[in-house]
């Protein structure tokens, strides 16, 4: 029973680890959030430039896999291309080694004269948990209960690597002997690394359990190098389950990158070592030299930094790799898929309103899906215009005007056979959404003759008005996003995040058009083509205001208080916000405009 209580002891202490490492998180991306949003989206084509910016973003968030979501998302929103991302995901992976490198404060040996006794991991921890919770107690500012937020992960993250230190010094003898086997197999050790950071779901926080054990019983070059490879793979498969799931195309490419360039990093440092040991320049006494907390943090970043400086030029190759297995879905399936989902509206199911609405319901989300994918191609012609793509949004707006005729005609039929208030307001509500996600496929439209206008006539937009248009698209491909995820979902919460986010992107929009004319106005843009450029930001901002509507329309769903008054509700709430929707607004006022002002020449 003793070693059951230790192993115990020892997840426990992995415990605080973890959720000292996850609120130290929150507290950093909180208090970031928008410049580490706006760096990763300044990225250009150099592949150097997006490596300092992931390393520098995850040395800053302590996670590579909350900067590669982070990025994966940025992809999906259309605010960075594929091959845009492989940078920032080779930087990911070396930026989360400093993490284990503020582990080795563990090692630190000095008396209590020396200035370096403060940073000793047991005088730090509770330093840093007091300041922690004055800041968050009695401070009260959004930026203290940040920073407090911050000091307390720290300081909880060294109170779980002191636990987890205690509880290994008691386990020496059988870590000694475990990881004694792992010097005569490395597969052995390769694949306990994999699953240990599979199970966890934290590259640092397996590598901090071997930082304690090194800080406690010791541990060997041998017999840990084969593990901390082994965590490198893991890490990259858990991040990729993360990502994977509802992902597009072009965002599995992205995670897919971070499996394969782990691939290649594992195989250049094995051939390394190999040649390193059969040549006795790696020889016996650093084969076997013990190492501490600092030694396997030196180990564990090297491992990192070293293959993503070397393969830093094959970032081609790994979007080719990537590409090949990962091939463009066949849209040719779509008009197929559509016509599954109109034979489902059986007319059969109308006796039941309960039922039928049900179909609809499956109906309209689909559409929702296929209306936000034209949304996405019509805004990657502004970026590489292509005719071969023209028609196909053409084909997907006839296909949302199908889907929206038989949704309204099975609606109209329902209306005989619905006796309860529920159905009744279920039905108004479809109807609406309906007409909600047609007209964003008619705005698309829109969008799409102003591009092809700009097309036809050879002209271009000036270098700053396309940054600025950027992130007009990059936020109404946000609002859009949350739209369609609030229905599908029925998430009233994600529904109350959307009408703060229209008043800002209003805002940005008048912004940009202000800009814009001051630009015609010094004749640094073509008259014609600042017309276009005006008609795609009104475009734009209808279809935040789509977005706003149907948000509304999904709250007076769910709450008869705004039923039937939802205009006397939007202008009550401009003109007497509530904390959540002040809160909302000021967060992305803040994180868009410092997108604009970080875009000015």
């Amino acid at each position: 029973m003793g070693m059951f209580y230790k192993i115990i002891s020892l997840l426990g202490g992995l415990s605080l680890f973890l959720y000292g490492m996850h609120i130290m998180g929150d507290g950093l991306k909180s208090s970031s959030g928008t410049a580490l949003k706006a760096a990763l989206a300044k990225v250009t084509n150099k592949a150097y430039m997006g490596f300092l910016l992931g390393m520098l973003v995850t040395c800053m968030i302590q996670s590579s896999t909350a900067t590669i979501v982070l990025t994966v998302g940025l992809v999906g929103a259309g605010f960075l291309t594929f091959r845009q991302s492989i940078g920032i995901v080779l930087g990911a992976n070396v930026g989360t080694s400093i993490t284990a490198q503020i582990i080795r404060l563990m090692d630190l040996d000095a008396g209590s004269s020396s200035i370096m006794y403060f940073f000793k991991s047991d005088n730090l921890a509770p330093m840093a948990l007091i300041i922690g919770i004055i800041l968050i107690m009695f401070v009260k500012t959004r930026t203290s209960k940040n920073a407090g937020t911050i000091c307390m992960g720290f300081g909880i993250l060294f109170v779980g690597l002191m636990n987890m230190s205690n509880s290994v010094s008691s386990m020496g003898n059988v870590l000694s002997t475990m990881l004694v086997s792992f010097e005569d197999n490395y597969f052995l050790g390769f694949l306990a690394g994999v699953v240990t950071t599979g199970i966890i779901q934290s590259s640092s926080a397996v590598v901090g359990i071997l930082q304690s054990i090194a800080s406690s019983v010791g541990v060997t070059f041998c017999g840990v190098f084969s593990v901390i490879l082994g965590v490198n793979i893991g890490d990259c498969l858990t991040t990729y389950l993360v990502c994977r799931i509802g992902a597009k195309t072009e965002q599995i490419r992205t995670v897919l990158v971070h499996i394969i360039y782990n691939i290649f990093a594992l195989i250049l440092i094995v051939v390394v070592i190999t040649i390193l040991r059969t040549t006795g320049i790696l020889n016996d006494s650093i084969w076997y030299m013990e190492l501490h907390s600092g030694g396997v943090a030196n180990i564990h970043g090297l491992f990192r930094l070293i293959p993503a400086v070397v393969l830093l030029p094959c970032t081609g190759l790994f979007a080719k790799i990537a590409e090949k297995m990962v091939p463009e879905k066949p849209e040719e399936k779509e008009e197929d898929e559509v016509d599954k989902a109109l034979r489902e509206l059986d007319e059969r199911l109308l006796v039941n309103p309960g039922l039928a609405l049900n179909e609809t319901q499956e109906l309209i989300t689909h559409m929702s899906a296929i209306a936000a994918k034209n949304y996405t191609s019509t805004i990657e012609q502004l970026k590489e215009y292509d005719e071969k793509k023209i028609q196909r949004i053409k084909d997907r707006e006839n296909i949302i005007d199908r889907m929206a005729d038989a949704c309204n005609q099975y609606l109209v039929k329902v209306s005989p056979y619905i006796t309860l208030d529920s159905d009744e307001n279920t039905q108004n509500f479809q109807m609406k959404a309906v007409i909600v996600f047609e007209r964003i496929g008619d705005l698309c439209i829109n969008i799409l003759n102003s591009i092809t206008r700009v097309h036809n006539e050879d002209k271009e937009f000036s270098l700053q008005a396309k940054k600025e248009l950027k992130i007009a698209v990059y936020a109404v491909t946000e609002i859009l996003d949350r739209t369609v995820h609030a229905f599908a979902s029925n998430r009233v919460d994600v529904a109350r995040k959307v009408e703060p986010l229209e008043e800002v992107i209003d805002e940005l929009i008048d912004e940009l058009k202000d800009r814009h004319l001051i630009r015609v106005k010094k004749q640094t843009c073509d008259m014609t083509v600042a017309i276009i450029y005006q008609e795609i930001l009104q475009n734009l901002e209808r279809m935040s205001d789509q977005c706003s509507d149907l948000a509304v329309y999904l709250l007076a769903k769910e709450d008869e208080n705004i039923r039937g008054i939802e205009h006397r509700y939007i202008h009550n709430l401009h003109h007497q916000p509530d904390d959540q929707y002040s809160y909302e607004f000021e967060i992305q006022y803040d994180r868009l405009f410092d997108m604009l002002n970080a875009a000015e020449e």
